[in-house]
């Protein structure tokens, strides 16, 4: 099962890229930009990774992403991460990117766009790692703040696929950002947003009628609302789970208890994601190794989980019949060489 998690080709729909700062790197980049650091050591610093819920998981991430300066800076994160990917047998991948906290820190929107973008394209031409990108909205800023964002992205929107909606959720319901996301999707971007994490069933209801969403980041708490869960099934709307994710910030206090299998089985369209795999204690091949080992995945569920992801994602179409039809080849031939059944 571990050899079919690590070959199995995968896609990545919900991961923050500043999410991936890794300590070492956080301290290789504050000795290049002449900054100090509230930790005395790598070691120091990944202890602290010890949090009680979002917030205290978004004061660290806050203060950790202000070693990125320059453009150079921005490439080498996401550079890291694609490469993490491309070893993880990750495909395609789609990532959220928070410009309100550079632009707040003086940085240039130009700065981090431009860096993120060309590791993009290094890493499709030197790797056949395909990507999106998506421009969050930090939701516990004004609307006003959010709309200067969106002004500063229409140069972009060749490079930026789609908006979402992410940071702290509760008291931040996605009704406050209709005008906001009506304004995105009339210029043409896809929507996503964050939505039933730690917030109730009743914020993944107005993300989908007031925002206009394609996908929910996270949405485990749908299953309160039995009426949301038949209506989600129905229509196929993506759910982009992070189970290690929401362990970490205790949505679940343990792995076991998660109910991402249950959702599957209902019929679910769910995806396994890392969401900021340096905070949370791993990438995705870690995050379907804790389900195997926490909750029993088997063999039909990760394929299951692999293919809705492909077909989650907001590649053409013609691009996401070649990801699932490798995806199918891998899992007959490996069926052929083992004796477990796959699909």
């Amino acid at each position: 099962m571990e050899a079919f998690i690590h070959r199995i080709p995968k896609a990545e729909l919900h991961l923050h890229i500043e999410g991936t700062l890794e300590p070492e790197l956080m301290f290789e980049l504050a000795a290049k930009n002449g900054q100090s650091l509230p930790f005395a050591s790598i070691a120091e610093a990944r202890r602290a990774y010890d949090f009680t819920d979002l917030q205290s998981f978004l004061e660290i991430y806050y203060r950790g992403v202000e070693v990125l300066r320059d453009e150079e800076d921005f490439y080498r994160l996401t550079w890291a991460y694609l490469r993490k990917a491309s070893e993880q047998n990750i495909r395609h991948t789609e990532i959220f990117f928070d410009p309100q906290i550079h632009t707040a820190r003086g940085i240039k929107f130009e700065t981090v766009l431009h860096g993120i973008h060309g590791a993009l394209i290094d890493a499709e031409l030197q790797m056949g790692l395909s990507s999106k990108l998506i421009m969050c909205f930090l939701r516990h800023l004004s609307v006003p703040e959010a709309l200067e964002t969106l002004r500063q992205a229409l140069v972009y929107k060749d490079w930026i696929t789609a908006v979402g909606l992410d940071s702290t959720e509760l008291g931040f319901p996605p009704e406050n950002f209709k005008p906001l996301f009506d304004l995105a999707r009339q210029y043409g971007f896809k929507a996503v947003a964050h939505a039933g994490e730690e917030g109730p069933a009743e914020y993944i209801w107005q993300a989908l009628k007031q925002l206009g969403v394609k996908r929910i980041d996270h949405g485990v708490r749908c299953v309160e609302d039995p009426r949301l869960v038949a209506y989600l099934v129905k229509n196929q709307i993506p759910l982009t789970v992070c189970p290690l994710s929401n362990v970490k910030l205790r949505i679940f206090e343990h792995m076991h208890q998660h109910n991402l299998l249950q959702m599957l089985k209902r019929g679910l369209c769910v995806t396994v994601n890392s969401d900021d795999p340096a905070y949370f204690g791993g990438y995705i091949e870690e995050n379907f190794l804790a389900l195997r080992q926490a909750c029993g995945l088997g063999f039909r569920d990760a394929y299951k989980l692999s293919r809705n992801a492909f077909q989650a994602s907001f590649l053409d179409p013609a691009k996401k019949k070649e990801l699932l039809d490798e995806l199918d080849a891998f899992v007959y031939h490996f069926g052929e060489e083992n004796t477990e059944p796959v699909r």
